[in-house]
């Protein structure tokens, strides 16, 4: 039979251990993603909030010349926006939803990643109340082909 200190000190240390674990396991849920965009631009504000909203750990680097990362990263400048991201091995072109990106950690597909071409209005971030645009969600090759992943009509 345990004593009243032996219990005390079993749930102690029970209570430090779990609290111990607790900034990995959070670290783990939300995946990290780094988006390198202008400083002065409220649609990629727009896309960072939605994104955090949507359970992602998001890293900005306001930058001089976003479309300087999207050719470092190897985005075809034809799928091109008006920022960039990296989510694990995938890059991230545009106003892609939070949805797909979830998807392709999901899927893993091979891969550069997804794009979202221009700034059609009614992505996340380019919300115009009483407009949306029909836009797609391109699957875009290491080889620089793409493919639809979604259309949002």
């Amino acid at each position: 039979m345990f004593t009243a200190a032996r219990r005390r000190f079993l749930h102690t240390s029970l209570a430090l251990a779990a609290a111990a674990a607790l900034p990995a396991l959070a670290t783990g849920s939300r995946p990290h993603i780094e988006v390198w965009k202008s400083e002065s631009c409220g649609c990629c504000e727009g896309w960072v909030k939605h994104l955090r909203d949507n359970g992602f750990d998001v890293k900005v680097r306001n930058v001089e010349g976003p479309a300087d990362y999207r050719e470092k990263l190897g985005m075809p400048d034809r799928y091109g926006s008006c920022h960039t991201a990296r989510v694990a091995a995938y890059v991230i072109e545009g106003h892609v939803p939070a949805s797909e990106i979830h998807r392709l950690l999901k899927e893993k597909p091979a891969a550069l990643g997804l794009a979202v071409p221009g700034m059609p209005v009614g992505s996340p971030g380019m919300e115009v109340e009483g407009r949306h645009d029909a836009y797609d969600v391109l699957l875009v090759s290491r080889q620089g082909q793409a493919s639809v992943y979604r259309s949002y009509r």
